[in-house]
């Protein structure tokens, strides 16, 4: 069997607490590539734990004017 690329090395394999409590806290402020690349898992499988347990993934960034009010 052909070896699998370090970025998708855990494809398919389940999530271990550790992967998870390191997905919570990245979410929102680390881009879902770079998430993906650090835990070696697919990006659809990143998502698809994100939905599951109920987190989002989008950006938390705020608008650059709301420092002027």
């Amino acid at each position: 069997m052909a070896k699998l690329p370090k970025y998708i090395a855990k494809s398919g394999q389940p999530w271990t607490p550790p992967e998870v409590k390191q997905l919570k806290s990245m979410g929102g402020r680390v881009p879902t590539r770079v998430i993906s690349l650090k835990l070696q898992r697919p990006v659809a499988g990143v998502q698809a734990k994100a939905q599951e347990i109920g987190m989002s993934l989008k950006p938390i960034n705020k608008s650059p004017r709301s420092k002027l009010k």
